[in-house]
């Protein structure tokens, strides 16, 4: 396809459904006087009420989701759970084929049907495609050491389908370049959050009132984890390094809801540090602004998180981050002795160690958070909107087979 100069790139993002932080995205990206954007979505849940095993309640969420630029909801023929079939879209094809959209950005994973569908419509169609990966690293969520042998091998093939790799970390980019993925069919598009809202949302907090609220007092520090008590997030690790750090006026924040909630309940009693640790369950979005502007310090001690939005959403509310080595995809935002620490994975010593060393020293603290907000102001919407037209540009530029003429359907 020729460069187009004079108009309006026409885009299609497809996505498995309305997400919070992406929302906003899009509406300013709808914006944009570069591109005339539509949104397919694959399921709605998120906009529409589910239930959310793991956290083990109906969800919604509590902001707008379909506000501010045109979407579509594209049937889904599968039954929306985690397999290749789960996410079965056949309208895609024809969405793709009669759009004549110039790209096709693909936020759904490869391991679904629909991926494949959407990318073999873009091909028909003579639309760039572009997609990525969250990723940081070959390692599975479960460990299994033969996936890491199999993506070494499927890997660079399948990201050669792409006529411009997307990825949200300079660790992701670092990833794809090990794979062989030529540096200028990769752009790094950050992962970011509605900053805007999230500054305004915090200036409205009654800091004092939320701390109340939770039996907290104005001279305690307040230790946020803001996740599903799962495994995989390790919250059991920060509870333990909390209570072995054991620094006086300090209160440990559990913002979520999941299966580890009894045992966590349980072996805080067992370690003595129940009276200094508050479990609010779920948190849905209106109200996470209040959280993180109530707390000090955020830690994610998970073993499985490329890139974790709540880290934009606490640095933008002034909270300096504690990470697991594992989470590279924020090695872009939290810096030790600058905006928060690293520590390494499972290692419970160390991340007592960092805990200690960041709580006693209360200045110390404040001017991390500080830099944290600073850090913000260049990882933000705008930055991500450029980054990816910048992307859509690049793979429209690429040789593209010529648009297949539709066939007339036969008479019966």
């Amino acid at each position: 396809m020729a460069e187009r100069t004079d108009s309006k790139l026409r885009v299609l993002a497809v996505a498995s459904h309305p997400v919070q932080y992406m929302a906003p995205i899009f509406r300013r990206m709808a914006k944009h006087p570069r591109v005339e954007l539509r949104v397919a979505y694959c399921s709605m849940r998120g906009a529409e009420a589910a239930h959310d095993p793991e956290f083990g309640r109906e969800v919604k969420w509590d902001v707008p989701l379909l506000d501010g630029y045109e979407w579509t909801h594209v049937p889904n023929n599968g039954p929306e759970r985690e397999s290749f079939f789960g996410m079965n879209n056949p309208g895609l094809k024809e969405l793709i084929r009669d759009g004549r959209f110039d790209a096709v950005l693909c936020y759904t994973g490869y391991m679904c049907a629909s991926f494949w569908i959407a990318w073999r419509a873009a091909k028909q169609a003579g639309a760039a495609f572009l997609f990525g990966t969250d990723a940081s690293s070959l390692e599975a969520r479960d460990g299994k050491a033969w996936k890491v042998s199999v993506k070494k091998l499927v890997w660079p093939r399948l990201f050669s389908f792409a006529d411009q790799v997307i990825v949200p970390s300079t660790a992701g980019e670092a990833m794809m370049r090990s794979l062989g993925i030529p540096g200028e069919r990769i752009t790094m598009t950050p992962f970011v959050v509605d900053n805007d809202w999230w500054i305004e949302k915090a200036r409205r907090v009654d800091r004092l009132a939320t701390r109340k609220d939770w039996g907290v007092s104005e001279r305690d520090l307040v230790v946020l984890f803001c996740a599903k008590l799962q495994n995989w997030k390790r919250p059991l690790d920060l509870l333990r390094a909390f209570a072995q750090a054991d620094v006086p006026e300090t209160v440990l924040v559990f913002a979520g809801e999941g299966p580890l909630r009894l045992q966590i309940e349980s072996e805080a009693r067992a370690l003595g540090i129940s009276s200094r640790v508050r479990i609010l369950g779920f948190t849905n979005q209106s109200q996470l602004p209040a959280v993180y502007s109530s707390a000090d310090l955020l830690v994610l001690p998970s073993e499985y998180d490329p890139c974790p939005v709540v880290v934009c959403e606490a640095m933008l509310c002034g909270l300096p981050v504690i990470l697991s080595d594992n989470i590279r995809g924020r090695f872009d935002l939290v810096r030790p002795g600058v905006t928060g620490d690293i520590f390494p994975c499972s290692n419970v010593n160390a991340l007592a160690t960092s805990l200690k060393r960041l709580l006693v020293d209360r200045p110390g603290l404040s001017a991390l958070a500080a830099n944290a907000r600073r850090r913000m102001e260049t990882w933000s919407p705008e930055h991500n909107i450029e980054a990816t037209i910048a992307a859509i540009e690049a793979g429209v530029k690429r040789p593209h087979p010529p648009r297949r003429k539709r066939t007339p359907e036969k008479s019966r």
